[in-house]
C-alpha cells in the first residue's frame, strides 16, 4: 500500500478511527513515537504540531497495531483498515 500524504487520505484515516470504538485526539506533548496509545481506554493521542505526513505516519503504524471491530466499519473504510491491516500482515 502507498501512503498518500494529502489531506483527505488523513481524512479517511481519521474516519476509521471515527466509526470505531477508539477515540483519536490531536493534543501537544512530547511524545517519544509523536502518539500516545492508551489500549485500556480506547484513545489514540497524536501530536498536534506534527506536520501532515507527520500525522498521516502516526495514525498509519496506530492502525497497524489495534485491533478494530470491522463490522462498525463502512464499506470503504473496512476495505481501507484491511489494506492496512495486511501490510503489518507482509512485513
Amino acid at each position: 500500500m502507498v501512503l498518500k500524504y494529502t489531506r483527505p487520505f488523513l481524512s479517511k484515516l481519521e474516519d476509521i478511527f471515527a466509526e470505531s470504538d477508539f477515540v483519536l485526539r490531536y493534543e501537544k506533548g512530547n511524545f517519544k513515537a509523536g502518539y500516545c496509545l492508551l489500549k485500556d481506554m480506547k484513545v489514540a493521542v497524536v501530536n498536534k504540531y506534527y506536520s501532515l505526513e507527520g500525522k498521516i505516519n502516526c495514525l498509519y503504524e496506530i492502525l497497524r497495531t489495534i485491533a478494530v471491530d470491522e463490522s462498525r466499519l463502512s464499506d470503504k473504510n473496512r476495505a481501507l483498515y484491511l489494506d492496512i491491516r495486511k501490510q503489518d500482515n507482509a512485513t
